[in-house]
């Protein structure tokens, strides 16, 4: 683990500091809380004056209503401790349950913003586990351990001053045994905190290992690796359970020694104690009461000194969060945007040279000029690695060109904001998403407003309406993870059904009839040029029947236009397009 990782002693210290502007709209619960604690604290603290009148006045008076109204005030006491305590957790827990979850909104929000480089070098699974994992912690940080903190540094002041008031020679038999206790604890809890860390890492190792393997399941049936990944799998657990066995051992030590020290210190004082009861020096309800502090103070010294641990914990998890939501998203919208007008609208590519971030040395377009008038359908053709892709990712603006510039209704995509833009954009890709629900949230994605029969219409136009229907609950059925439950073809005509609906100016396909059969392919094609009329409409093309329906062909390589034209045209004056068509396109 990187020094970066680790958090430091002032970092533990600034967590309720970072974490105040999520805390700061529930100022009334939190001063509700501390009322309760202060209120709680107190009653605590009166709880050794009433055990002292009970042993005093109760157990060794021969009156009995002596013991009644003793008894009656350990009564009253106790439940006003109950109802403090009721009011102070109910208050806490609610607060850490919003902030936390506050937190975990702010944090998806933010995600939403960022730029898909931002994904390409962070994995899912460290994402989610931010997301869950540490914003969990933070929960539990918030909700228990700062109450907790609070509570016992206000009985810990308040016992030691009743401890001096009851008994100033205990008193100070019991400070003086205090660093004894405080410095061992301090000591293995760094150990404690360390490992707790790297359990942290590991777990989350594992994590990431099991949905990498849990996602890709079909390819590790097929290639038949189930016991390879069950032995590398149990490896990554032992690992995980090498570092709790080492954290479960310290943690243990800690609780020894501060458990022996403790009560060491409390036996010394009981004695003492004990021998001044006897000598007739203070009243047996006297040492009851002091005890009762002492038990206090010494609770009071161990939960503060694992809180403190359980602080610095959550500083490594708060450092994530925040550096997360400090992240700056890579595309921004001007200060003030124009609008793009409805309809088919033009696209030109201006000396556009881009590279990709994990790739600066590498050029994926150069010098790359195009114009593409309003209506037309262009199809894209060319070897992999040529930058159509990458022409696409230009033009929705998930990445910015280095030099050069991309206009739309001669304006400039910088001058819109990258919502605005992507609202007149329609794409299907080669390999679909689909989400974790049903037919209609998937299809409706492009159209969330639309009715339910245009949700059908778009259906029946991407030939997707009949095979629907045949579904479990038709419309209603739930497609698995990532669509898992359709084909590859209906995968897609849903993915065609869902770019009908949202009706966008500029069609980008990038070959979407690719993973049809024949005769799906057919229909959804015929389905595509009705929906083609009247749009512009880019095609990434890789077969023949593609290429021949566009009004031209932009050839690419090497991140450059060599070539476009009609198909005859290229057939005739290009050579790389003459060997495209014979490996590609006739197959």
């Amino acid at each position: 683990m990187s020094d970066k990782s680790k958090p430091s002693e002032q970092a533990g210290m600034q967590l309720l500091l970072r974490l105040l502007p999520f805390i700061k709209p529930y100022r009334k619960m939190v001063l509700g809380a501390l009322l309760a604690l202060l209120f709680t604290a107190g009653v605590t603290l009166a709880m050794g004056q009433g055990i002292r009148i009970l042993v005093d006045q109760g157990f060794d008076s021969a009156d009995p209503s002596r013991l009644n109204q003793a008894m009656l005030i350990m009564a009253a006491i106790t439940a006003a401790l109950a109802f403090g305590t009721f009011i102070r957790f109910y208050l806490v827990s609610w607060i850490g349950e919003r902030v936390s979850n506050d937190i975990r909104l702010a944090v998806f929000n933010h995600l939403l913003t960022l730029h898909p480089h931002y994904f390409e070098e962070n994995r899912s699974g460290e994402i989610n586990a931010r997301l869950t994992t540490d914003t969990t912690l933070l929960q539990s940080i918030i909700g228990s351990s700062i109450s907790m903190a609070l509570r016992n540094s206000l009985t810990f002041v308040g016992g030691l001053i009743m401890m001096l008031v009851t008994n100033l020679k205990l008193a100070l038999i019991v400070l003086s045994s205090v660093p004894l206790i405080v410095l061992p604890m301090l000591m293995y809890g760094r150990r404690v905190r360390a490992l707790s860390r790297e359990s942290q890492d590991t777990v989350a190792d594992v994590g990431t290992y099991a949905g990498e393997i849990v996602q890709n399941i079909k390819v590790v049936q097929g290639y038949t690796r189930e016991a390879e990944e069950s032995r590398a799998f149990a490896g990554e657990v032992e690992k995980a359970f090498a570092v709790a066995k080492r954290r479960i051992l310290q943690r243990s030590l800690l609780i020894i020694v501060a458990m022996s020290l403790v009560f060491t210190g409390l036996a010394t004082m009981i004695w003492v104690g004990a021998q001044d009861v006897g000598g007739g020096v203070i009243s047996s309800g006297e040492l009851s009461a002091f005890i009762f502090y002492a038990i206090m103070v010494a609770t009071a010294v161990a939960t503060i000194s694992e809180v403190y641990g359980e602080l610095q914990r959550a500083a490594g998890a708060t450092e994530r969060l925040m550096e997360l939501l400090s992240s700056k998203p890579d595309i921004a919208a001007p200060s003030q945007p124009v609008a793009l007008p409805d309809g088919p609208l033009p696209i030109r590519f201006d000396k556009v040279n881009f590279a990709y971030p994990s790739r600066p040395d590498q050029a994926a377009t150069q010098e790359l000029s195009f114009t593409i008038d309003a209506g037309e359908t262009v199809a894209i053709v060319g070897p992999s690695g040529a930058g159509k892709t990458t022409l696409f990712e230009l033009l929705q603006r998930f990445y910015d060109p280095q030099s050069g510039d991309i206009h739309i209704a001669d304006k400039a995509i910088k001058q819109l904001t990258p919502q605005d833009l992507r609202l007149h954009l329609g794409i299907v890709p080669q390999q679909p998403t689909l989400f974790s629900s049903d037919v209609w949230h998937n299809i409706r994605y492009g159209n969330p407003q639309a009715t339910d029969e245009q949700v059908y219409q778009a259906a029946k136009q991407a030939n997707a309406h009949e095979f629907i229907q045949r579904l479990p609950k038709g419309y209603n059925s739930y497609l698995g993870e990532q669509g898992v439950r359709l084909s590859g073809g209906q995968r897609q005509r849903v993915a065609i059904a869902r770019a009908m609906l949202k009706n966008p100016s500029i069609l980008l396909l990038d070959e979407a009839t690719s993973a049809l059969d024949a005769e799906s392919e057919a229909k959804v094609t015929a389905a595509l040029q009705e929906l083609m009329k009247g749009r512009t409409t880019l095609i990434i093309a890789h077969r023949l029947a593609t290429v021949m329906h566009a009004d031209r062909i932009l050839l690419m390589d090497e991140g450059k236009i060599i070539a476009h034209g009609k198909h005859d045209e290229l057939l005739a004056q290009s050579e790389l397009y003459q060997r495209l068509c014979k490996l590609q396109f006739d197959h």
